[in-house]
C-alpha cells in the first residue's frame, strides 16, 4: 500500500527529500511543512512551525499521514519525534534524547568517547580561563566550538591564539550565540580532507549512502567563513560506498550501541563527519539528519525507493534493505545571498529557475526562496542549489555552474571551484 507522507522543513535538503520521495514507488502524496515554492510544486504545503511539538503532530493526525519525514536538526532536538510517537504516528528522525547528538557537541564527544569511536582529544567548558587552557594544550589551528545548535555557524578555526581566544569570548562574554555558546568544545584539530558519511538507522542496523564531499566555506579556496554549506559532489574518489563499509562496525554500530544503552534509541539519519588522517579517519561531529546541501547531490544518485527505506528505518529493520545507485556523478552548486553568511538582504526578486531546469540532468532546489505577490524571491542566505548529473564528473560540474548562469538575481553568490579537479 503507497503511503502518505509528511516533510519537515522548508529548505534545500527538505526540497530535495521531497522530491526523492515524490519518485518513490512506496509513496501516494508527499506533503511538506511549511515547505517552500519547490517543494509546492509536488504536493501541497501547510503553514506549521516545524519545532513545533504540538503542532506538527496535530497536523500530522489531521492530515492521517502514514510517516513524517524530518529534515533540520531543531526539530528534532525540540522533541517533534517524541510528540509524534506520542499520537501513533510513525516518524523518521531521532527522539529528542539521541538528537542530542548534533544539540550537544559535548554530549556527541562523550558517547564517542564512551564508544571507542575515534576521534580527536576535546576540552568541554563553560569557564573562560578552562577554554584559555584547552587552547594552550592543543595548540595551532585552534578549534573554538559553540555546544548548542548555532545554524552551521557556530564554529571557528583559528590561526593565532589571540584569535582563538576572542572567539572563546564572544561566545562566553559577549553571548553571540545566545544559549547555544554558554558552553563551548576545544578540540584538537584534525588534519586531512573532511568526508560526510550518512547512514539510515533502525536503532540496531545502519544503511550506507554514497557518501559526499562538501564545501563549508564561503569563498574559492576555502577561504572565508564557515556557511551552512557552499556546494558538494559525489561519488568521492577513494571514498565509495565499499570503501566505507567497514565504518559500520567502526562507528555506526558502536555509537548506536552506547545511545541505546543510555536509554535513547537511534532511528533516523546518523550523519558522521568525519577527517581521513594519516593515521585513518576520526570523528569531527555527528549531524541528526541529512545535511546540506550534501543531500541535494546524493539523493538524485538513487535509484530505488527512498520512501520504503525511511519506512522501515522508523518502523522496522533496514538490515536487508538497500539502495540501487545511478552510476553517475552529481555535483551541486548553492547559490547564496550577497553577504551570506553575514547578513543579507531578502526580498530579492530571482529570474531564470525554469531556463536552468530545463537543461538536461539538471535539478534547481529551493533553500531559501518565497512567493511574494506572484514573483519568486529571496528568503535566506542559501537560495538555490543546484544539481546536475552525468557520466562524467566534468561534465556534470559544468551543467551545473551552466545552469547557475541561467539564475540571475542581485547580489548571487557562487563558489566557483565546487568538484574542481576531481
Amino acid at each position: 500500500m503507497a503511503r502518505n507522507v509528511l516533510v519537515l522543513g522548508g529548505g534545500g535538503r527538505e526540497h530535495a527529500l521531497t522530491w526523492a520521495l515524490a519518485r518513490s514507488p512506496s509513496v501516494a502524496q508527499v506533503a511538506s511543512a511549511p515547505g517552500n515554492p519547490g517543494t509546492a510544486s509536488l504536493g501541497p504545503t501547510y503553514p506549521v512551525d516545524a519545532t513545533d511539538p504540538a503542532a506538527v503532530a496535530e497536523l500530522a493526525v489531521r492530515l492521517g499521514v502514514d510517516l513524517v519525514v524530518v529534515g533540520p536538526e531543531a526539530p528534532l532536538v525540540a522533541g517533534v519525534v517524541d510528540a509524534l510517537q506520542a499520537r501513533g504516528v510513525a516518524a523518521f528522525g531521532p527522539v529528542a534524547a539521541a538528537a542530542r547528538i548534533e544539540g550537544s557537541k559535548a554530549f556527541a564527544k562523550e558517547v564517542m568517547e564512551a564508544a571507542a569511536a575515534p576521534t580527536g582529544g576535546a576540552v568541554a567548558t563553560g569557564d573562560r580561563d578552562q577554554a584559555y587552557a584547552a587552547l594552550e594544550r592543543f595548540g595551532p589551528p585552534y578549534v573554538v566550538k559553540a555546544d548548542g545548535l548555532a545554524a552551521g555557524k557556530g564554529v571557528r578555526i583559528c590561526t593565532e591564539v589571540a584569535e582563538a581566544r576572542e572567539a572563546v569570548d564572544d561566545a562566553l562574554v559577549r553571548g553571540v550565540f545566545g544559549t547555544a555558546g554558554s558552553r563551548l568544545v576545544i578540540e584538537e584539530f584534525l588534519h586531512g580532507p573532511e568526508r560526510s558519511v550518512f547512514a539510515v538507522c533502525d536503532g540496531t542496523e545502519v544503511a550506507l549512502l554514497e557518501p559526499a564531499q562538501d564545501y563549508k566555506r564561503a569563498l574559492d579556496g576555502d577561504a572565508g567563513l564557515n556557511t551552512g554549506g557552499m556546494g558538494a559532489y559525489t561519488p568521492v574518489p577513494g571514498f565509495s560506498l565499499a570503501e566505507v563499509a567497514h565504518l559500520e562496525d567502526l562507528v555506526f554500530r558502536p555509537v548506536l550501541e552506547e545511545l541505546a544503552d543510555r536509554g535513547a534509541p537511534y532511528r533516523g539519519l546518523l550523519y558522521a563527519g568525519l577527517v581521513e588522517t594519516t593515521t585513518g579517519p576520526k570523528l569531527l561531529e555527528f549531524n541528526a539528519r541529512f545535511g546540506d546541501p550534501e543531500t541535494q547531490a546524493i539523493l538524485p544518485r538513487i535509484d530505488g525507493d527512498l520512501g520504503e527505506l525511511l519506512w522501515q528505518a522508523a518502523t522496522g529493520s533496514v538490515a536487508d534493505a538497500a539502495l540501487a545507485w545511478r552510476q553517475q556523478a552529481a555535483v551541486t552548486v548553492v547559490l547564496a545571498s550577497g553577504g551570506y553568511p553575514g547578513s543579507y538582504p531578502t526580498g530579492v526578486p530571482i529570474d531564470g529557475v525554469d531556463a536552468a531546469t530545463a537543461l538536461p540532468g539538471v535539478e534547481v532546489f529551493h533553500a531559501g526562496t518565497r512567493r511574494e505577490e506572484g514573483r519568486l524571491v529571496t528568503a535566506g542566505g542559501r537560495v538555490l542549489a543546484v544539481t546536475a548529473l552525468d557520466d562524467d564528473v566534468d561534465v556534470a560540474r559544468a551543467r551545473a555552474y551552466e545552469a547557475t548562469d541561467h539564475i540571475r538575481f542581485r547580489g548571487a553568490h557562487r563558489r566557483s571551484d565546487i568538484a574542481a579537479g576531481v
